[in-house]
């Protein structure tokens, strides 16, 4: 009997973290990532993790945050951003869409400071790739589990916290994509609260950038 050599996706987390571990302040200040990161190198490292996925996937809070920015901005790792399908997870779904104010005060600002700059009008396809998502409403791991088997590359999942500790605690990450910031918070959200055991992980590759950020990617050993 001929046995399949079909392969499952894998599941890819990029996020920011302190150089403490935590991904936002105890009440999910992000403001910190902006001001510590920024430059060609980095810009080139995300826009490279980007374009290699096929499906981006999120947390509610960060769909609303990101739809607020995205579309508005002109900024190079806006098209793919806008453009790759978007899956949000969410139990109770998405009822009011991206136009609601529900945006954190730092991704605010950075929404109000970029349109005074570029004053960018989103097209019909931008906006409504924002404004359609794909809404996955059950069990977190059985909707995960369902995506790798989908056909495409890989899957790249964005946060926030929550969604991201979930992620994590459900062992279904197949590798890491960390840009490591040169500030210390002391408190906050950790990435890795919800483990119930230690994991060992593999170190791939570091890169570091101008701005003191070091990209580092990591998959379980």
């Amino acid at each position: 009997m001929a046995t399949s050599t079909a392969t499952k996706r894998k599941l890819v987390l990029k996020m920011s973290v302190s150089l403490d571990g935590f991904v936002c302040g105890p009440n999910g200040e992000i403001d910190w990532i902006f001001r510590t990161s920024g430059g060609a190198d980095s810009t080139e490292w995300v826009l490279n993790t980007l374009s290699e996925a096929s499906v981006h996937i999120m947390g509610s809070r960060s769909y609303y945050d990101m739809a607020a920015f995205w579309p508005f901005s002109d900024m190079p790792i806006a098209p793919p951003m806008n453009d790759i399908p978007k899956v949000i997870f969410s139990r109770k779904g998405i009822k009011d869409g991206p136009q609601v104010e529900r945006t954190t005060q730092a991704l605010a600002e950075a929404k109000a400071r970029n349109a005074e700059r570029h004053g960018v009008t989103p097209t019909a396809a931008v906006l409504q790739s924002w404004a359609e998502p794909t809404v996955a409403s059950g069990d977190l791991v059985e909707e995960v589990l369902r995506l790798k088997e989908q056909p495409g590359n890989f899957i790249l999942a964005h946060g926030g916290a929550r969604f991201a500790q979930s992620l994590v605690a459900s062992g279904l990450i197949d590798e890491y994509r960390l840009g490591i910031h040169p500030v210390v918070l002391g408190q906050g959200q950790p990435l890795f609260s919800e483990l119930r055991s230690p994991v060992d992980l593999r170190l791939i590759s570091t890169t570091p950038f101008a701005s003191g950020v070091v990209a580092a990617v990591y998959q379980p050993a």
